[in-house]
């Protein structure tokens, strides 16, 4: 899950409309097709863009409609080789895809380039769609968020300011638009994607999602298993985790659930003991061994208690060090080089926005009221504030700072003032049309590798990829082995055998280059 701020999920109690909840769903009727005007995004443009519109609420669908923003990179191959649409879903919850596919546009295979046309969508109530917007002005909203601390909460002052700060915004989403809020959750998208999907003139839909975008396409291939052609879903989210098994009484956050905490402590570890093995010319913050480098790690993390650099705090930085663990390269030199400067006593500049892509709006208005609107219409959290301090301790005791980010990620949603009007929550097991292909890392700081397990024994028809490795997606972090296994089975629908494993073709503070094979459960190999 890419995250700009803390989300949260909500109560388990879901309201019912077109859908139910625990026992499976029935898709509303069918809606008409938007009409798609593809216009070139700005002059010279390769990506094309157009507007959506789309019922609301799909129980009513001659009432309010929303405005979905669509992009698009036409296959750049040979006419006659071109397959059809690829969508893509780049997580969040709160990803805009009409920013982040052309930005992640060449970590996709070249195959894929090739044959597919790539398309992507701000999912209603993000970005440039029609968007959960709380603040009446943009410096209300700036205001807002330099009013609460950074990371997350340190001591009981903070805490105090942390919840405030949220339930200030729950009132703000409250008064400013509360129909929109309960129109925004993961099945609404899921039936916004099947009409995107008519309005390319697919008969079935090929898909990729990574992070978040997997529980999206877990939700799509059980509200419509007929209309599944080739769907590849990236760094999993265990669905049952998600929707804590339709249960109304959670006592674990969304994220202490799939075991966020323990996969970020995991990776964490590895990031220190490599950084240690390896000299500061390759890892600035290196100790020269790797116990040595964690317990550097650990003064640094107790000094900054005490004493913050500048604007750098220990919620800052212990939320900074697991969300640059995301993408290796070049990530993890990054985040050294920043430990290094906070070492000795400097406030190091952030990390360079990447850069703006040739669209219409590259720098839409994204903040915490998106991304926890949509994950509180599906997934149900402790909604009693109090109770996250001794949530926190608890996870802190197993897996350090990591736990502590996790933890306070959840809290936004303990007062978040709407629930879905149409949700699903399972059964995830309905056969689909063809088979789905799941791809989870064993090193991953936000989306466990037990969870793609979990999805792919969840999903009635999945094959689990394997890749070795570290980072946030398998698509951020090259593996030339993934990316054949992927490129075959989108375009001809071949899977991987049972029990491959992948690797990255660039460890972590190197520069050399695996051959990028792949071992197989049945003893082969294949090149990547």
């Amino acid at each position: 899950m890419h995250i700009s701020g803390p989300i949260a999920a909500l109560t388990a109690a879901v309201l019912t409309c077109s859908m139910t909840t625990g026992g499976g769903g029935t898709p509303t009727p069918p809606t008409s097709a938007p009409k798609l005007d593809w216009q070139p995004c700005t002059q010279g443009s390769p990506y094309d863009c157009a507007t959506a519109k789309l019922p609301l609420d799909y129980g009513d669908p001659s009432g309010r409609t929303v405005e979905l923003a669509v992009v698009r990179r036409k296959a750049t191959g040979p006419g006659g080789r071109r397959i059809g649409t690829l969508f893509f879903n780049p997580g969040g919850p709160g990803g805009p895809g009409t920013v982040q596919m052309p930005q992640m546009y060449d970590t996709f295979p070249r195959e894929v380039r090739e044959r597919f046309d790539i398309v992507s969508w701000d999912p209603r109530g993000i970005g440039s769609s029609t968007a959960v917007n709380c603040f009446a002005r943009p410096a209300d909203a700036k205001a807002w968020m330099a009013g609460k601390p950074a990371g997350f909460p340190v001591g009981e002052q903070q805490r105090k300011a942390w919840i405030a700060a949220y339930e200030d915004l729950a009132r703000r989403c409250r008064q400013r638009d509360p129909e929109l809020l309960r129109h925004v959750s993961t099945a609404d998208t899921a039936q916004d994607l099947d009409r995107l999907r008519q309005a390319v003139g697919e008969p079935q839909l090929s898909y990729l999602g990574i992070s978040y975008g997997t529980y999206l396409g877990a939700t799509y291939a059980n509200l419509f298993p007929d209309r599944v052609r080739a769907m590849v879903l990236d760094s999993n989210v265990d669905p049952r985790a998600w929707t804590d098994d339709a249960s109304g009484s959670p006592r674990l956050t969304t994220f202490l659930r799939m075991g966020s905490d323990r996969s970020a402590a995991a990776i964490l570890d590895r990031f220190l003991a490599l950084c240690g093995s390896t000299t500061t010319a390759h890892c600035a913050f290196s100790a020269g061994r790797p116990q040595a480098t964690r317990d550097k790690f650990d003064r640094l993390m107790r000094r900054l208690r005490e004493r913050p650099v500048g604007p750098w705090t220990y919620g800052r930085t212990a939320g900074d060090a697991v969300s640059s663990l995301y993408v290796v390269h070049p990530g993890w030199a990054d985040l050294a080089g920043r430990l290094q400067e906070l070492w000795l006593g400097r406030a190091p500049q952030p990390a360079e926005p990447p850069p703006a892509p040739p669209i219409r709006d590259p720098d839409p208005y994204l903040a915490d009221e998106q991304a926890a609107a949509v994950l509180c219409s599906d997934s149900p959290n402790p909604r009693d504030p109090g109770v996250y301090h001794s949530l926190e301790e608890a996870s802190a005791l197993r897996t350090g700072d990591a736990g502590r980010f996790w933890t306070w990620a959840a809290e936004p949603c303990a007062t978040w003032p709407a629930v879905a009007a149409n949700s699903y929550r399972g059964p995830w097991n309905k056969p689909t049309a063809h088979p789905v292909l799941v791809v989870g890392t064993t090193y991953d700081p936000a989306t466990t590798y037990w969870g793609a397990q979990a999805m792919a024994t969840a999903l009635a028809d999945a094959r689990l990829l394997t890749l070795d490795g570290y980072g946030h997606t398998a698509l951020l972090n090259p593996s030339g082995c993934v990316n054949a296994h992927v490129s075959h089975f989108l375009v001809d629908g071949t899977l991987p055998p049972t029990g491959t494993r992948c690797r990255q073709d660039t460890p972590p503070f190197s520069e050399s280059r695996p051959n990028g094979g792949v071992a197989t459960g049945g003893g082969g190999t294949a090149g990547g």
